[in-house]
């Protein structure tokens, strides 16, 4: 899962980064809150740690403006503070949970998995559209009796697709999405591993379909619809 960590305490943000990374999260960090924002806003976390006290923009002001811009991602607040009036701002503006510093690891990553459960994954660590089943743990597709492994990029671009289902990403989401904001990619690699995740959706004989949309992007499209 690819998650995004605005926290100014260069310290506590590199700790964070390296716990979260030996847990096999996509971590992007930024230390100010104006630039945080702007990741917010692309629309590519699966989850979100805002600490409250930021230079630029306080966390509270981030997640008010993602939440007005109708972003639904999952986002847990950090506060040095455990007054309850902080608690209960955070929520106000569209935080799903809060943590008071200091706290420990276990209790973070306790958090992040309860919310990570609130983004579509089903009891069995699968994600579902149309005929087909996306294992996270295993990194399998599924359609009816066929199944077949994904890699790694495929699986991400998968999986950020059914994630958003209904929805059209852009080229510039998926590449920021699954190779990150310090990639030099370029956009032809994108068309490439698209072109790999439908060559694995015929093979699992699926009628999911990832179609372009000319001039915008991509969406997820079951049968005839």
């Amino acid at each position: 899962m690819k998650l995004l960590l605005v926290e100014d305490e260069m310290r506590m943000a590199q700790a964070l980064c390296e716990i979260l990374r030996q847990e096999h999260y996509q971590v992007d960090h930024f230390g100010d809150g104006c630039e945080g924002l702007l990741a917010a806003e692309s629309g590519v976390y699966d989850l979100m740690i805002l600490d409250v006290m930021l230079p630029g923009k306080n966390g509270f002001e981030i997640a008010r403006e993602v939440r007005q811009k109708g972003i639904g991602t999952p986002i847990l607040m950090l506060t040095a503070k455990s007054e309850v009036d902080d608690k209960v701002e955070g929520l106000d503006c569209g935080a799903d949970d809060y943590l008071t510093k200091p706290f420990m690891t276990k209790e973070l990553l306790a958090r992040l998995r309860a919310l990570s459960r609130r983004t579509g994954s089903r009891a069995d660590g699968s994600l579902k559209f149309g005929d087909i089943s996306l294992n996270r743990d295993r990194a399998t597709l599924t359609c009816g009796e066929n199944s077949v492994r994904l890699g790694e990029k495929e699986f991400g671009i998968l999986e950020y697709l059914i994630v958003n289902q209904g929805q059209i990403l852009t080229r510039e989401q998926l590449a920021v999405k699954i190779w990150g904001y310090d990639s030099d990619t370029e956009y032809n690699n994108v068309e490439v591993y698209l072109s790999f995740v439908r060559k694995k959706l015929r093979f699992v004989r699926s009628e999911t379909e990832i179609k372009a949309v000319r001039g915008i992007g991509y969406e997820l499209r079951y049968g005839h619809v």
